[in-house]
């Protein structure tokens, strides 16, 4: 299946899943915005393990939470899942989501990566991290705050304002500093840009490559994929970028989830619930690594060797609903900024 669904393709494949609006104990119908063709081997793993068939539409997030908000009480969907806190949360403030009952769910997932009304949870991590020209920079940014030393103007590199990974970094400095400090931060890396926001994490990585940019803040999956396969205009050229976890002697590096939850009308309940505890097991712990380079939310598991090599760091530990809170101050603060 393509990275993103076209409207018409989820359409198509919704009507189709209608069928399945209705209970039934071998079924299980998932709407999901991860568009990752290793996923494919979680799917197949699941249903070998408990007979139990995934019925599937992959499509960008914001589309998908519009499509089960407007089927209402008569959505087929059991189950959503998604890369971001900020998409997670909008379907639960839209009551598209319900909260569960998982001892399993509560014992593996660390509190920090559950809502606290248990109605997602996380299930694999990214870290946020910030990358530098080895060549160039001798004294890279240590912190998040430090992207807004004037000494870095013209250096830097990063995501535009309608990210969501933008959004909750922003959100997550504005937990920890307050609206006033964070509104400060995002004007001084605004005025350190070296361009216009403009693409995704591999972008920012690339203009590194390229010399246009000294200094990128990029997820770290992004990253380790080039060290584990080629990644055109990057995986050649990996000596020449440095990394830093940063804010390691206080609050930690930032983490992005990819997490999932029960949908508020689902009709196969049970099913969903078994398939959330089965991403918490061993067995899908270790793919959501091995599989897509990301880091395990369950501790204790293994990593890959793609990711192990960035090496071993403090994350934030701060609660996703308190980065969920924060999303709205954070989408202010980067308009009144001037983040494009």
């Amino acid at each position: 299946m393509t990275s993103k669904t076209s409207l018409l393709a989820i359409a198509t494949t919704a009507m189709a899943l209608t069928s399945y609006a209705e209970a039934s104990a071998n079924e299980l119908n998932l709407y999901s915005s991860r568009h990752y063709d290793t996923d494919e081997r979680l799917y197949s793993d699941f249903t070998e393990a408990t007979g139990i068939t995934i019925n599937r539409i992959e499509g960008n997030a914001d589309e998908l939470i519009a499509r089960m908000d407007a089927e209402g009480e008569n959505s087929p969907v059991d189950v959503f899942l998604t890369v971001d806190t900020v998409r997670i949360t909008r379907a639960k403030e839209m009551g598209l989501l319900q909260s569960i009952d998982s001892e399993l769910l509560e014992a593996k997932i660390p509190a920090y990566l559950q809502d606290e009304d248990n109605q997602w949870f996380a299930f694999s991590q990214r870290a946020r991290i910030l990358f530098y020209d080895k060549n160039d920079v001798t004294n890279p940014p240590m912190t998040y705050q430090d992207l807004a030393d004037p000494a870095y103007e013209g250096q830097v590199c990063i995501r535009s304002s309608s990210n969501v990974y933008t959004q909750n970094i922003v959100a997550a400095i504005t937990a920890h500093l307050g609206e006033d400090a964070a509104l400060e931060w995002a004007k001084g890396v605004v005025n350190n840009f070296a361009r216009d926001p403009q693409g995704g994490d591999t972008d920012q990585l690339r203009g590194i490559v390229s010399g246009e940019c000294d200094i990128a803040m990029s997820n770290t999956y992004y990253y380790a994929r080039a060290i584990r396969r080629d990644v055109s205009g990057l995986s050649d050229s990996l000596d020449q970028i440095g990394w830093v976890f940063p804010n390691q002697d206080d609050i930690g590096a930032h983490m992005n989830i990819s997490g999932g939850g029960v949908a508020a009308h689902a009709p196969n309940r049970d099913n969903a619930i078994t398939f959330l505890e089965y991403l918490a097991s061993e067995q899908a712990q270790q793919y959501f690594s091995a599989g897509n380079d990301e880091y395990p939310a369950v501790p204790g598991i293994g990593l890959a060797p793609s990711v192990a090599a960035l090496g071993i760091f403090r994350p934030d530990a701060i609660s996703l609903s308190d980065i969920a809170d924060n999303i709205g101050a954070a989408q202010r603060i980067l308009a009144e900024a001037g983040w494009k």
